[in-house]
């Protein structure tokens, strides 16, 4: 498995960057503009990696240490892309008594990644869950809106060779 985390190299454009900068410059001496400013930046690049946090950083003399903090604190941010293709695999109770774990474990070893990354030809992102509703088909894993319950380990190849 990588090490790295970040798989995928950044690949910001100058035009992501201007709008980026235009929103911090409104924002921020705003009363609490880190959020909406982190959000924004997160619409614009689809993730925050080191990188737009620098620019941040820079525009609005907060130090990286905190951003960094907000970053990783909240669930609604992330620090790697998201692929082509996210893969949920659900870990309650329900779907992990049944062999999600194992589920989890074929998909970390057969791209490659490990939970909350993407592969690097950023085609698949794994991430894990804790319970999508879907108990009575446990265990369920989910391939962006695509639903699928009832699983083996042996049913994952089948799953990622529909989307490779």
């Amino acid at each position: 498995m990588n090490s790295s985390k970040s798989t995928v190299p950044f690949k910001g454009t100058p035009e992501q960057e201007a709008q980026l900068v235009a929103f911090v410059e409104e924002k921020k001496d705003s009363q609490g503009a880190l959020m909406p400013i982190l959000q924004k930046a997160q619409e614009i690049y689809g993730y925050l990696p080191i990188e737009v946090q620098k620019i941040i950083s820079d525009r609005t003399g907060i130090s990286l240490e905190k951003i960094y903090g907000v970053v990783t604190f909240y669930a609604q941010f992330s620090l790697y892309p998201k692929g082509e293709y996210t893969i949920s695999v659900c870990l309650g109770t329900a779907c992990y008594v049944k062999g999600s774990g194992d589920i989890y474990d074929k998909l970390q070893e057969m791209l490659g990644i490990a939970g909350g990354e993407c592969t690097a030809d950023g085609k698949f992102s794994l991430e894990a869950c804790r319970c999508i509703g879907a108990c009575g088909l446990a265990p369920v894993l989910t391939v962006n809106e695509d639903v699928y319950g009832r699983l083996t380990v042996d049913d994952v190849d089948k799953i990622i060779a529909k989307y490779a």
